[in-house]
């Protein structure tokens, strides 16, 4: 028996462990499933063993605790969970205990949406607040980024004095697919989900992160409701949706509980018809009254539960490990399988990420695996189930497998690179990334071409392209005279580009499409730009210090020096044309301090932008004017020292003025 006590007290620590990654942290390590499983091992082992329970365990509470990222949000009506189950003879079970307690119960069926649950708080029709279900009692006020979710009503057509709706702000799969590709295009760890990505995304301390995420939102519940009478659930989604809400994407009612368990049954099946990731139905009894009289227990209400569907994954062998190298170098592994059918098509490849995912699940060619599909989008190993008798742990080659070069692990990342910068997979990847669409866009350079040209030697580098003959061209395989002038006048049209489809084009490593917008738009030169610290460009909304030292290390290069050179001489522009409100702060660098009384740093930044000025992060002889507003601390001391003239937010707008 102490045995078994221990067992179950490893059991709550682990359910915690995972708990808090999935709910706080929003990087699960482990599937939803076998979190499930063990919760119903938990129960199971508590339901026998009620004097074990602790209150420590997750059986206990709702969630996990809140990040104190932002402002706390305590829930009048609170936000709890339901109760999973995972058989039909458990939702016959709970038909049966409902019968037992109300007459003739109706009951609606709704798709579970795996997302992020929220409230939306509406004042006399006015969306005023927003939060997360955090653990059920207190939130986190998250009212800025759900403002820039287009799906919430930013005002109501009737002006109730009070309504307060539960939601859940999902991904689309369509979303969630692009995000993974341009997360891939710039070698970074993809998200495992679009439940991870929604609710990373909900949680930015940056809304303009949160709007790139193209987030969206069901709202399926009222939790509370001034100046209108709702008594049953299905009225309150009709007059939801009447208000101008998205509601839960198909909400029928049934009066026979075999048609509840069609429709669950129906669910399961069309699971990909919908636009986002479903991982069961919830079945509802439809009646406020009757629920009323169901009541709840400490956790759960009576009147509902959540079927969960098991997850779809396969069995298979794993044939190959392939190595794929990166345009910065970075070695990915892939893994090669028998094909399978997953989520409606044939997959036969999963992307392995790095040495240590390989070696945690201990993954060897020749394995069973079990794979699936993250999302419903991305393939994906979970396992390694058995091995071959002759099997050994498999590493990443120390050589690179195009070059040869060595290869070296990255110390701050878990990635192998190739250290060659000539290696002709890097540069081949570079060039085709350089001719993309949101790069430099030449229309009719794919991967195919540009492995031609390097094939044939006609470009060794991204800046070769505005040299190309179009003779020369027109004499290779499958081209022919049109085609080439056609790449020709593309390749020529893109020397006009902005400075910030230049910029993405040169990859550098951690900066994306739209980093390359904001610091062309705040350098406007390339010239300026190559001359920037890290203090400099970490100062800028959005940046970090990390893609800082990445912009430095670049330019602080000799062959970019090389490649810059050789592109301007062939009459790439190096400018970024940015739109002004006038030119009065021309040539004046700026550095902003301490809180001002009505202007955000951001705005003020953008407003001496607009007029011509620059913005820097630190204060030096190169300082024309320091900016300060309330609580300045150290560089108004400096800009004193300096002699550096110090403006009032007013003494600002009158210098513009």
């Amino acid at each position: 028996m102490p045995d078994e006590k221990t067992a179950y007290e490893r059991l709550v620590d682990t359910l915690n462990h995972h708990s808090i990654l999935y709910y706080t942290m929003d990087e699960p390590q482990i599937t939803d499933y076998e979190y499930d499983q063990m919760m119903q091992q938990c129960r199971q082992i508590e339901e026998a063993h009620p004097d074990w329970v602790t209150s420590r365990s997750p059986t206990q509470r709702v969630g996990d605790a809140i990040l104190t990222t932002f402002d706390k949000v305590t829930h009048i009506v609170q936000m709890g969970s339901l109760q999973d189950v995972f058989s039909e003879e458990e939702l016959w079970a709970f038909h049966q205990r409902c019968e037992a307690a109300v007459s003739n119960p109706r009951y609606v069926v709704e798709p579970k949406i795996d997302g992020l649950s929220v409230s939306l708080e509406y004042r006399n029709g006015l969306f005023t607040r927003g939060s997360t279900r955090g653990n059920g009692f207190v939130g986190e006020d998250v009212t800025a980024n759900l403002m820039t979710i287009l799906d919430i009503p930013r005002q109501l057509p009737e002006p109730l004095p009070f309504l307060e709706v539960r939601g859940e702000v999902y991904m689309s799969r369509a979303v969630f697919g692009e995000l993974v590709r341009q997360q891939l295009e710039r070698e970074e760890e993809p998200f495992k989900n679009p439940r991870n990505a929604a609710a990373g995304g909900l949680r930015q301390k940056n809304p303009r992160v949160t709007a790139d995420r193209k987030l969206s939102i069901f709202v399926f519940n009222i939790q509370q409701i001034e100046g209108k009478v709702l008594t049953s659930h299905k009225e309150s989604l009709d007059y939801l949706q009447t208000l101008g809400f998205p509601v839960s994407p198909g909400y029928p009612r049934y009066e026979d509980f075999h048609q509840v368990i069609e429709e669950i049954r129906r669910i399961g099946r069309d699971k990909l018809s919908y636009p986002c990731d479903i991982d069961g139905a919830v079945i509802k009894v439809d009646d406020f009254a009757q629920r009323e009289q169901l009541g709840s227990t400490a956790k759960f209400p009576r009147w509902a539960v959540a079927f969960k569907y098991p997850p779809e994954e396969k069995e298979t062998i794993l044939r190959n490990i392939e190595i794929q190298v990166g345009r910065t170098g970075a070695l990915t592994p892939t893994a090669v399988f028998d094909p399978v059918i997953l989520a409606g098509t044939s997959v036969s490849r999963a992307v392995l990420h790095n040495q240590d995912f390989i070696a945690e699940k201990d993954i060897r060619i020749g394995d069973k695996i079990l794979v699936r599909k993250a999302g419903e989008i991305i393939p994906e190993v979970l396992k390694s189930l058995e091995h071959q008798p002759d099997s050994v742990p498999y590493l990443i080659p120390s050589h690179c497998p195009v070059c040869g070069s060595e290869t070296v692990r990255d110390p701050e990342e878990a990635v192998i690179r190739c250290v060659n910068p000539a290696c002709p997979a890097t540069v081949q990847r570079n060039i085709i990334h350089f001719a993309s669409r949101n790069a430099m866009n030449i229309e009719g350079l794919g991967p195919a071409l540009v492995e031609l040209l390097l094939n044939h030697q006609l470009i060794h580098s991204s800046a070769d392209l505005y040299s190309l003959d179009p003779q020369q061209l027109a004499e290779l395989d499958g081209l022919g005279q049109q085609s080439a002038q056609n790449l020709i006048a593309s390749i020529d049209k893109s020397r006009q580009n902005n400075l910030s489809q230049l910029l993405f084009g040169l990859g550098i490593r951690g900066i994306g499409e739209k980093a390359a917008k904001l610091l062309a738009a705040h350098f406007e030169t390339m010239d300026a730009l190559s001359k920037a610290s890290v203090e400099d460009i970490a100062s800028l909304d959005g940046f970090g210090e990390t893609m800082a030292e990445s912009v430095v290390e670049y330019f602080a290069q000799p062959e970019t020096a090389a490649l810059l050179l050789q592109l301007k001489e062939a009459g790439v522009n190096m400018t970024e044309q940015v739109e002004r409100a006038g030119t009065s702060l021309a040539g004046k660098t700026f550095v902003i301090t301490g809180t001002l009384p009505n202007l955000s740093r951001k705005e003020a930044q953008a407003l001496i932008e607009s007029h011509g000025g620059k913005v820097t992060g630190s204060v030096s002889k190169k300082t024309d004017y320091l900016l300060a507003g309330e609580d300045a601390g150290s560089k108004l001391t400096k800009a004193q020292q300096l002699g550096i003239p110090i403006l009032t937010e007013d003494e600002l707008k009158a210098l513009l003025a």
